[in-house]
């Protein structure tokens, strides 16, 4: 008696189950991005620098709010401003991650990306380069591909990327020589990337800036 009366109400229950799983199976579920639950993308960025640009933006993308945030898939918030450079106004935008600066994205009003400065950890180049990748690893010597930084990066130097004429990587790190100077290959050899820099014009493998 007792076996029978606890074995009825499972089999009462286990039609209500099937019945419940052939109802689902006709439901309509909302669609889901299977790359958004990859977990080689939750910790990594869909942004990449290469010759042509970084992300979508290229040469050709107008320098306004709606045209950068599609451009980068509206993987950041941004912001706009203006500026002065060698006496002409520029206007930019930075791509923000919270309170945090990862690029900055700039040009003449009105006109077209001309420059973006990527200070993300986690863009990197096609080739693999991205913050923190050490000089010695790229370069074995500074001539004819560095140069010493300026304004904001006066402290730094910028070497163009050996695979491209649009691509410039900052380093920083330690030199107790005279600023004026360009530090030595073996004191740069520890220095690491702390920007990525494309340009819409070829850089001259000798000028940077």
């Amino acid at each position: 008696m007792t076996v029978r009366l606890r074995v009825r109400p499972l089999l009462l229950v286990l039609p209500l189950i099937l019945t419940g799983c052939s109802s689902m199976s006709h439901m309509s579920w909302p669609s889901v991005s299977w790359s958004s639950m990859n977990p080689l993308n939750w910790f990594g960025s869909s942004v990449t620098v290469s010759d042509k640009g970084v992300g979508g933006i290229t040469a050709s993308t107008p320098l306004t709010e709606d045209a950068i945030k599609d451009a980068l898939d509206g993987d950041y918030t941004l912001r706009s401003g203006m500026s002065m450079s060698d006496g002409k106004m520029l206007s930019f935008f930075q791509a923000m991650d919270g309170k945090d600066v990862k690029m900055s994205i700039s040009g003449e009003p009105k006109g077209n990306v001309q420059r973006v400065d990527v200070v993300d950890p986690k863009v990197e180049s096609e080739w693999g380069v991205k913050i923190g990748t050490p000089f010695s690893s790229l370069y074995s010597k500074a001539f004819d591909v560095c140069v010493k930084g300026e304004g904001d990066d006066a402290q730094n130097v910028e070497c163009k990327a050996p695979q491209s004429a649009h691509v410039t990587y900052v380093f920083s790190g330690i030199w107790h020589g005279p600023e004026s100077l360009m530090p030595s290959d073996d004191a740069l050899k520890d220095w690491k990337v702390s920007k990525i820099i494309w340009r819409a014009n070829p850089v001259q493998a000798s000028a940077a800036q």
